[in-house]
Formats: structure tokens, sequence, C-alpha cells
């Protein structure tokens, strides 16, 4: 079994051939997928998926891209779907994704983190795990975390990108951590020693797709029957078999998710 934890199947780049792709995806052997919302109409669409799909969850929140556009609404109608007993009913497994980009900055920071703060509160007001967006704001993602109370709920980092040292200082705080085909890249020097020296009990897959195509297919569109291929590389990396990995990222992933 494969659970793929973070996908955007209500992507554009799947107009055309969904059915089909997911098709594909069973075949390849993932058994479930974690689809993660970037705004309120992501939120509805992700809703729509997993009913037609008994394999799909989904998550609702704002990405930190859309936080300047979000209205106070949005917030309220996030913890209408997702309070206690609507959110199985939704098959809403999470919040997010949320938190911070300083990357891109398409939204000012100011408002990025209350975009964030908004999903802390929800997220333990509701109780359902975070799923965190940290592109190079490591330390006011942290920051916010702790200041909020977070970590009295289940966090992941999704795609996580930060340095061994700071994944040490998260796995303390009991944070999960997901990776993708970005541990496939030939440049990816780093991935190999973070894995190594986390708790493998907070390990997950991912693909982000239809982003993060991993070797060889790197440049195309990404889908979910690609994730054996990160499963095989951490596989590699840990000196485990893939049936291993397979088992280990599946049985954390349904401890975080409740799925």
């Amino acid at each position: 079994m494969l659970i793929d934890t973070h996908a955007h199947y209500d992507d554009e780049k799947y107009a055309e051939d969904l059915a089909a792709c997911l098709d594909d995806v069973q075949a390849a052997g993932v058994s479930y997928i974690v689809n993660a919302a970037q705004n309120i109409a992501t939120t509805h669409k992700i809703m729509a998926l997993s009913k037609k799909f008994p394999y799909i969850y989904g998550t609702a929140g704002i990405h930190p891209h859309e936080a300047g556009s979000a209205a106070l609404t949005d917030y309220e109608e996030i913890r209408r779907l997702t309070a206690k007993g609507a959110a199985a009913g939704h098959k809403i497994v999470a919040i997010g994704e949320t938190g911070l980009d300083y990357y891109y900055d398409f939204s000012p920071r100011d408002v990025q983190k209350e975009n964030f703060t908004r999903h802390i509160e929800i997220a333990l007001e509701v109780g359902l795990p975070l799923v965190v967006h940290d592109r190079d704001a490591h330390e006011d993602c942290l920051e916010l975390l702790d200041k909020h109370g977070a970590f009295g709920g289940k966090v992941v980092f999704h795609c996580y990108s930060g340095s061994l040292e700071f994944a040490q200082i998260l796995a303390g705080k009991g944070c999960y951590f997901s990776f993708g085909g970005a541990i496939t890249f030939k440049n990816a020097k780093k991935f190999p020693e973070i894995l190594r020296g986390i708790p493998k009990d907070r390990l997950m897959l991912e693909t982000d797709c239809p982003y993060m195509t991993p070797e060889p297919h790197r440049g195309t569109r990404n889908t979910s029957a690609y994730l054996p291929l990160v499963a095989g590389k951490m596989a590699e990396i840990l000196g485990k078999s893939v049936s291993e990995v397979e088992t280990l990222t599946s049985a954390n992933a349904r401890t975080f998710y409740g799925i």
C-alpha cells in the first residue's frame, strides 16, 4: 500500500483526463490520496472529488499565496466545514495547506502570518492535523507554531526543505515530515542526511502533483503514479526495502490523518 499525502487533483492540468489518470494511479499501487486545498474554491472542488472517488480525502484551507485575497468569511467557512462531525462527512482530514512562503512573497508577509495563525487556531479548535507549507520561512513558521500552541496537535511539514538541525527541532516537538520528488533530484544533496536523521515513525510520502515530478520524469506533469519512484529513492537512502518503506510511510500517514 502507498499513500500520497499531498496532491492537487483539482488543478486544471488534470481537466482533460482525470479519471484515466486516477486509474493509472490505482494501478501503480496507490491506495489513498490526500488532496490539499489552496483556497475556499479548491476546498469545495476537493470535497466533490472525494465524493466521486472513494480513495480521495481532502484538506480545507488557504495557501499563503492566496492569503492576500482571503476574506474573513473564508475562515468561517473552513470552521463550518471542519467542525466535529462535519469534517468526517466531507472527508476532510486536515487543515491547510497553510504556512509561510518567503520565496515568492505573493502575499504580504504580515498577511501570510495572520492567515497562518487563523489556521493554527482552527486546527486546534476542531481537532484536525495541520499541513504546513514552509518555504524560506523556517524561523517564523516555528515561532508562530510555538506561540499559538500548534504542537499540542498534529503538524506535518510538507515537501520538507529545511536543514537536518531544523528537522530535529521540529521532530522534538512531535512534527511529521512528508517528502516527494525532490529527494530524487540529482542536486538533492541534503536529503540523505535529513532522512536518516529524523524519526522513522514521522516520515510520509507525497507527490505535490502536478508539481515536483521525480526523476526520470522531471519536467513533465506529475501524478501519484510516480509515488513508487519516491518510495524507491527513500528506500535506497534508508537502506530498507521498498516494501518496508511503503509499509512504514503508509502506517505513519494513517496515524497522522486518521484514514
